[in-house]
């Protein structure tokens, strides 16, 4: 099994830190999934030094998320060190995780993120920082390099390791490709074969017959799914039983994608209050009906809602028109 640090994972399957969804209520339903690592959004160096209160939430862990990956940036050595000492000693997250990825104008013109990419030197130094300031073990998530003539990954996954991260986790992708074009699975596989430490691959996993895939053609630890789980949750539950009994389950019913998103406004709700969850439900839920019968007309009726009650109700009506689904055949 994964394991990072002193940390041990039940499987190999991780959810990714995907900004703006990994709070707790997506978090929890990962984990009901079977999740073995969970990762929480980005959190701004910044924005934890100077707790600011929005981010000081954002921090915030339940005990049954756990084994969970908290994930900081900045692009200054002095407060992201602060930051991972306030993680380190006022969170129960298990992981501190640098993000080294994000590929966002916003967060690069901050010489954060993957503008790290272009620097081994300062990726040594930076996570050589942290590690020396905290008890969490430390690991990184980056991409393959900043364009086609700057890819950096085998020496700055090595700059990773020689600085004391505990693993490495890479999205085969540039940060110039953003998320579109094909994840690069061979990069993955020279970056395991070039540390010591575990290796984690990102890109491109949308099945668990791709996850199998990916273990099996990059050697990595283990397999990060982000928007595979965006609204199919059951992507993570189906990754590990085919994973460990190579029989793959069926896909969820109209009806249980109806109701897990009831459970995840639920969540969400008491995570926010209901008209935040409310609105931010609005994705989630155009992600669960997806590819639905009638799904598209229900996408619109929640992005009309304005109340936990309109939203809950869309959901109850939806679900009563829905028919049995027939058992599958043997």
């Amino acid at each position: 099994m994964l394991k990072i640090g002193p940390i041990e994972m039940k499987n190999q399957v991780i959810l990714a830190p995907m900004a703006g969804v990994c709070n707790t209520a997506f978090r929890l339903i990962a984990k009901r999934f079977g999740a073995g690592l969970v990762c929480a959004e980005m959190v701004a160096d910044r924005g934890i030094i100077h707790h600011n209160q929005g981010t000081l939430d954002m921090l915030y862990v339940d005990e049954r998320e756990r084994p969970l990956s908290l994930q900081i940036f900045g692009g200054s050595r002095e407060t992201l060190v602060q930051a991972a000492k306030y993680v380190d000693k006022n969170t129960n997250a298990d992981i501190i995780d640098i993000n080294m990825g994000c590929p966002v104008p916003k967060v690069t013109k901050c010489d954060a993120g993957s503008r790290w990419l272009l620097d081994p030197d300062k990726i040594y130094e930076m996570v050589a920082a942290v590690v020396d300031a905290v008890d969490k073990p430390v690991t990184v998530k980056m991409r393959k390099g900043w364009d086609d003539d700057h890819i950096y990954a085998v020496r700055n996954a090595q700059a990773v390791e020689r600085a004391g991260g505990q693993a490495v986790a890479v999205h085969g992708r540039t940060r110039v490709q953003m998320y579109e074009g094909v994840a690069d699975w061979d990069i993955i596989r020279q970056v395991k074969e070039s540390v010591g430490i575990p290796v984690i691959g990102n890109g491109d996993v949308r099945t668990p017959v791709d996850a199998k895939r990916m273990l099996d053609e990059t050697g990595v630890d283990g397999v990060m799914i982000g928007r595979g789980a965006l609204g199919n949750p059951w992507m993570l539950y189906r990754t590990v039983k085919y994973l460990e009994s190579g029989v793959l389950p069926p896909e969820p019913t109209a009806k249980e994608k109806v109701d897990v998103c009831r459970i995840h406004f639920d969540q969400l709700s008491k995570l926010k209050g209901e008209h935040i969850a409310s609105m931010e439900m609005r994705k989630h839920a155009a992600w669960y009906m997806k590819g639905l019968s009638g799904g598209n007309e229900v996408r619109k009726r929640i992005n009309q809602c304005e109340t936990g009650e309109e939203l809950r109700q869309v959901l109850t009506d939806f679900r009563e028109t829905l028919q049995p689904e027939a058992a599958p055949t043997v």
